[in-house]
C-alpha cells in the first residue's frame, strides 16, 4: 500500500489554510490502518501510520446521506479555539485525559501509545472541539498486551447520547451522538469524516470487527459522528 504524502508548508491565508487542511487530512486518513491496536506491536511498539486508504462510499447503519443528515435537538454556536484536555463519554464508562497528535517526519498521523492507560489523542490538524468544522479525537481499541483501550466499547454508544469534552480554558464541549457507523478500512470514508461542515461537529474513530487471527489486527473502523449542542 502506498505511503501518505508529507505536508508541505504553505502561505498563509485562505487558500494555504485550505491547502494545509486538505494534506493533513489525507495523512490522517493514512495513519488509521495502523491505529486503536491494529497493527502486531509490542507493549514498547508505537505505531507511526500505515497504508492509505481510499475515499469511497461506505456502507452504514442508517440511510448513509452524511454525518450531518440528523439535525441535532438543541444547535449550538460555535465556540472559540481551546484544545482538549479531557473526554467524558458517561454511556461508555469512558472518561480520560486527551492527548494532542501531531504529524511524524513522515507525514503520517501519530497515534496515542500502545501502553497501560493510553489517553484519546485529539488531532491538532483539525479544528478544537467546538469550533466550527469536524474535529477529529482517535482512540485504541486495544493496547497489545495491556488489554483493553479507551474505546473498547465505542461500538455500544447510540444515537442521542452525549459525549462532553473539557478544553483547556475550562468550558465544556457538549455533543449529541448523530450516527455510528463501522466500515472496513478499505472503504473508510474521507470525505465523511474530514469534509467541510457548516456547524461544530465531532468524529470518534477507533477500530473494529472482529480481530484477525496471527497478529493482523482488525478489518474495520467505527466511526462516531456527532453535533454540539451545548458549549459553556
Amino acid at each position: 500500500m502506498s505511503r501518505a504524502a508529507g505536508v508541505t508548508a504553505v502561505r498563509e491565508g485562505a487558500a494555504g489554510r485550505r491547502t494545509r487542511r486538505g494534506s493533513a487530512v489525507c495523512a490522517l486518513a493514512a495513519g488509521l490502518a495502523l491505529l486503536c491496536g491494529c497493527a502486531s506491536t509490542s507493549p514498547a511498539q508505537t505505531p507511526s501510520g500505515g497504508g492509505s486508504v481510499a475515499p469511497t462510499t461506505s456502507v452504514s447503519a442508517d440511510d448513509g446521506s452524511g454525518p450531518s443528515a440528523t439535525a441535532p435537538a438543541a444547535p449550538a454556536r460555535p465556540m472559540a479555539r481551546s484544545v482538549p484536555s479531557r473526554l467524558r463519554i458517561p454511556s461508555i464508562g469512558v472518561d480520560t485525559t486527551v492527548m494532542a497528535l501531531g504529524l511524524a517526519a513522515d507525514g503520517e498521523v501519530k497515534v496515542p501509545p500502545i501502553e497501560k492507560d493510553a489517553p484519546a489523542g485529539w488531532f491538532d490538524g483539525s479544528p478544537t472541539p467546538g469550533q466550527l468544522g469536524p474535529s477529529v479525537i482517535l482512540g485504541h481499541v486495544t493496547v497489545g498486551s495491556y488489554g483493553d483501550g479507551v474505546f473498547l466499547r465505542l461500538d455500544k454508544i447510540r444515537k442521542g447520547e452525549t459525549v462532553s469534552v473539557v478544553r483547556a480554558d475550562g468550558s465544556v464541549a457538549t455533543f449529541a451522538v448523530d450516527r455510528v457507523q463501522t466500515v472496513a478500512k478499505s472503504h473508510f470514508p474521507t470525505s465523511s469524516v474530514y469534509g467541510n461542515v457548516d456547524r461544530p461537529e465531532l468524529r470518534l474513530i477507533t477500530c473494529g470487527g472482529t480481530r484477525i487471527s496471527g497478529g493482523g489486527g482488525y478489518p474495520d473502523n467505527v466511526i462516531v459522528y456527532a453535533s454540539l449542542v451545548s458549549g459553556s
